[in-house]
């Protein structure tokens, strides 16, 4: 079986192809481009390999508009993971549909990978924390993505400039000139954010008998938490697309 698993972001819509749970081939496609009426990436994607089936989570709903017909019109079987029309994750949260979509096929991929309980940790344009224990998913945190905190910075004061991804590796903590301050600021800080927000969940777990979570992360952020995490955290670039895969395979008669 060889899927087509989209993910379509606030910022870059990842896909992939998909075969046996692992990600043979991906790409990413800047989301605007599909809010244009711009198709035309999806359409090469789809004229160069034989999938057998495509799954689809967005969090842009002017963008599923556009990039669904195309996708429905190839007669493939086609799975849109929604908080109504997956199988096996019960959700245990008041409003389910208030649930992004690539944040449950998050929790499917770890139902599969490292199963209950787990703490996905998802550093796009936002930071996102979910939450899966044993009876499914448990609630979660949103919290700011490190390129919003640099591009908030910029656009909000007059002087300080938009940083680069490649701006904010490396570098001292104490900065001497305002790309370097404005660095450690984001960098460390996100970090920060994120073993504080971490620290808080494992505790609230633990006083639930839970147990220690296992912990992934994904998201074009992860590479910027420090190394020493290295033996806590498992770092998973493809979950969303591992998630997609296995949710539609449950769906299937």
């Amino acid at each position: 079986m060889s899927l087509l698993c989209i993910d379509i972001g606030n910022t870059s819509t990842h896909w992939g192809e998909v075969k046996n749970h692992t990600v043979i081939t991906s790409g990413d496609i800047p989301t605007a481009l599909l809010m244009d009426d711009n198709a035309g990436p999806f359409q090469k994607i789809l004229g160069r390999s034989k999938f057998t089936g495509i799954a689809l989570a967005s969090v842009v709903p002017s963008a599923t508009e556009k990039l669904v017909p195309l996708l429905t019109s190839t007669g493939l079987p086609f799975h849109h993971l929604r908080h109504d029309t997956i199988k096996g994750l019960d959700i245990d949260y008041p409003k389910p549909s208030e649930v992004g979509q690539d944040r449950l096929a998050n929790c499917i991929g770890a139902q599969h990978l490292v199963g209950a309980p787990a703490v996905i940790i998802d550093m796009g344009t936002a930071t996102t924390f979910d939450i899966l224990s044993a009876r499914g998913y448990a609630g979660g945190i949103i919290a700011p993505g490190l390129n919003v905190m640099t591009h908030y910075l910029h656009t909000q004061t007059a002087l300080l400039p938009q940083l680069d991804s490649k701006d904010l590796l490396g570098g001292p903590v104490i900065g001497k000139s305002t790309i370097d301050a404005m660095r450690a600021g984001c960098a460390i800080g996100f970090s920060g954010m994120v073993a504080a927000l971490l620290e808080a969940v494992t505790a609230e777990l633990k006083n639930q008998n839970s147990g220690d979570p296992a912990v992934l992360a994904t998201g074009g952020a992860a590479p910027f938490l420090p190394a020493t995490w290295a033996g806590r955290i498992r770092h998973e670039p493809n979950l969303t697309l591992i998630g997609l895969a296995v949710s539609f395979e449950r769906t299937q008669p």
